[in-house]
């Protein structure tokens, strides 16, 4: 098939980036041209196999250069790796002004649908309760935190919170020496990080009202939970030129 989708995939070697490979190599209307763990040379490599678009899975300490570069050479990227949050995606709309106009970036914190679905009942519900803490669970593996789902969780809480005209989250806490309450992220929500062995992707976001809870949780209990929002991602780029954020526009949410 001549009007197969070109992908290429940065992160080769790691779980998410070799179980990539395997889904589109097997997705009738994709093609697989090459895979790198990123480096120049790997990334002019890649670039050569003409691929339309690039999945990267790699480290937040890398992502960044692989997109400019990828932006240059009028390659669409979908990326996976964590740590790409406000300021970072700012950036990236700097990289795809001064590049070709048809390339786009699409920053995905989570691809299990149902993550997306508990980030946006989190927004939803947020709205409506004094508290919010967010506790997010990952394999031991992970490298940052907290991670991009919750990042994106919190400011959007933020987001929802001030629209409603909430004031500050309740805490009477005076005294964290070791910070066992967790971080604050953007302006006062508290997230709680924690990495084991065992664990894939998990979050849970609790409400507090005087006198209830509400808890949303999701839980990734294999990578393959990933795999149809990287398809939807991936088939999405060639139509939304410039940077899009999460895969809420894609599912029409």
């Amino acid at each position: 098939m001549t009007d197969r989708i070109r992908v290429g995939v940065l992160g080769k070697t790691g779980r998410m980036g070799s179980l990539v490979i395997q889904t589109v190599s097997v997705a009738g209307d994709l093609e697989f041209v090459g895979a790198t763990d990123g480096g120049l040379e790997g990334l002019s490599e890649l670039v050569a196999a003409q691929p339309q678009v690039v999945v990267d899975f790699t480290h937040p300490d890398a992502v960044m250069a692989h997109v400019e570069y990828l932006v240059q050479q009028g390659v669409s990227v979908v990326i996976g790796t964590s740590g790409v949050g406000p300021d970072r995606q700012a950036a990236i709309e700097e990289m795809l002004a001064a590049g070709p106009a048809e390339v786009a970036v699409l920053v995905i914190p989570n691809f299990a649908l149902g993550a997306v679905l508990a980030m946006r009942f989190t927004r939803e519900a947020a709205k409506f309760f004094r508290s919010v803490e967010i506790i997010e669970l990952h394999h031991a593996g992970k490298a940052d935190a907290p991670s991009g789902t919750a990042a994106a969780t919190v400011h959007a809480v933020a987001a929802a919170r001030a629209e409603a005209g909430l004031g500050a989250i309740p805490d009477a806490t005076t005294h964290d020496p070791a910070g066992a309450r967790g971080a604050v992220v953007d302006g006062g929500v508290h997230v709680h990080s924690i990495r084991l062995p065992g664990l894939v992707a998990h979050q849970e976001a609790i409400l507090g009202n005087d006198g209830e809870l509400l808890t949303i949780r999701h839980d990734s209990i294999d990578r393959s939970s990933f795999m149809p929002g990287v398809l939807l991602a991936v088939r999405s780029a060639l139509g939304r030129p410039g940077l899009t954020v999460g895969l809420e526009p894609l599912l029409g949410l």
